[in-house]
């Protein structure tokens, strides 16, 4: 609480998102929504499992096909997701 100078909560929410730790777990909790925007509605329809552990994200796909398809994408998976997530979320991709 201050005296001086008032400080409106949008201001008080948006520095705590803005916080590593705490943008870290929000960008982790839409990685299924940032996952359909990078591989399409089609490919996420797919995906069975979607699991992130120490930045190494865990892909399960139902077509051998796709599954082929992004094995051989998986460098580019990264970049796209990192950069719709705005940080270094992920460091690897398998694809299983």
């Amino acid at each position: 609480m201050r005296r001086t100078k008032t400080l409106l909560l949008g201001d008080l929410l948006e520095e705590f998102f803005r916080r590593p730790y705490v943008a870290a777990k929000v960008a982790e909790g839409k990685l299924p929504e940032t996952w359909r925007q990078v591989v399409g509605d089609r490919a996420a329809d797919l995906t069975t499992e979607l699991r992130l552990e120490r930045r190494i994200l865990y892909v399960r796909i139902q077509s051998s096909v796709l599954r082929s398809e992004l094995f051989c994408q998986r460098d580019a998976l990264r970049d796209a997701l990192n950069r719709q997530a705005g940080m270094r979320l992920v460091n690897a991709v398998i694809v299983r």
